[in-house]
């Protein structure tokens, strides 16, 4: 609710600045034909992307004069919450079609989820069998939707098939995302570690929009049991929350938490209380980087680490 939202790290309430949040819904999807499914989320996408945005200027908030910069400018952003991770394809068709450029994707998952859908079909093959929850951005990438040359995968730690690593290795469309394993915030450096190699990955261009993608079982199980596909070593909430919110000048034009699954979840229901943080740190991070005025980085400080963005500004 508004009135217990404000973000200390950020310096704003995101619910009472300039941006009007709006709950849309479900997306109403046939749970019987996932093709037909796909085509009903890529319609709703798309037709809430390109509304006109609605914003508020209470005159209460001295941020509440702002909004999107750059491609983004005048534009809605949609922040979806899984089901399972198959609906970032109908996302990605959406934003490619209303930015008209390939999307920059920032991918924070144990997987890769590139997974060429001929390798892991039966026998028998279809459209269908091809869409799946492993295998959307391998799809993405053959229809061109994603921009390789900036994006990346980060939290990865998956065992894969077969005597060798042609899983993981075999040349194929998506290749050239980055990838950022889980064990690597050691090396690093830690969290801001992990936040310097994805902006110099990513840069923030102000003209290149970025989908940032988050599956829940990017943390370790420990913490997050509640996801279909759990793997040990994992990042812990508080390491992974650090990251996003390292990342808040990104310009990002859509995203999604996705693969919650509240029967596997604890009676203390960690895993939706995580999943509920991260939608409102990047909730955050979007109304911030609109806001009017510099209201400071880490908890309101003025000073940019310049470890962090000094090449960039």
């Amino acid at each position: 609710m508004a009135g217990t939202a404000y973000n200390t790290r950020a310096g704003i309430n995101p619910y009472s600045s300039w941006a009007t949040i709006k709950d849309c819904g479900d997306i109403p999807i046939t749970p019987f034909d996932n093709g037909l499914a796909e085509r009903q989320m890529y319609e709703a996408f798309l037709e809430l992307g390109t509304r006109a945005p609605i914003t508020t200027t209470p005159a209460a908030t001295s941020s509440a004069q702002g909004g999107s910069k750059g491609i983004s400018a005048g534009r809605a952003k949609l922040v979806t919450l899984g089901g399972d991770h198959s609906v970032a394809l109908p996302a990605l068709r959406a934003l490619y079609r209303i930015y008209q450029k390939p999307i920059t994707v920032l991918h924070f998952d144990a997987h890769l989820d590139t997974w060429n859908p001929v390798r892991y079909s039966a026998y028998w093959q279809s459209e269908q069998s091809a869409f799946n929850h492993g295998s959307f951005f391998h799809r993405a990438s053959r229809e061109g939707l994603i921009c390789n040359a900036t994006s990346a995968h980060a939290g990865l730690r998956t065992r894969l098939t077969g005597v060798d690593d042609a899983d993981y290795t075999a040349p194929g469309p998506e290749q050239g995302f980055m990838r950022i394993h889980a064990d690597d915030i050691d090396e690093l450096g830690g969290p801001m570690g992990v936040v310097d190699a994805i902006i110099r990955r990513i840069g923030l261009d102000p003209e290149q929009p970025v989908y940032l993608s988050v599956d829940i079982d990017v943390l370790d199980p420990a913490t997050a049991p509640g996801t279909g596909t759990p793997e040990p070593g994992g990042w812990t909430t508080r390491e992974f929350i650090r990251i996003l919110r390292g990342l808040e000048k990104l310009n990002i034009v859509g995203a999604d938490i996705v693969e919650v699954s509240p029967s596997y979840d604890n009676n203390a229901e960690t895993t939706a209380l995580a999943a509920a943080q991260i939608a409102y740190e990047i909730i955050t991070s979007i109304v911030k980087a609109g806001a009017a005025e510099n209201l400071g980085g880490w908890y309101g400080r003025k000073e940019v680490p310049e470890s962090v963005y000094k090449d960039e500004l």
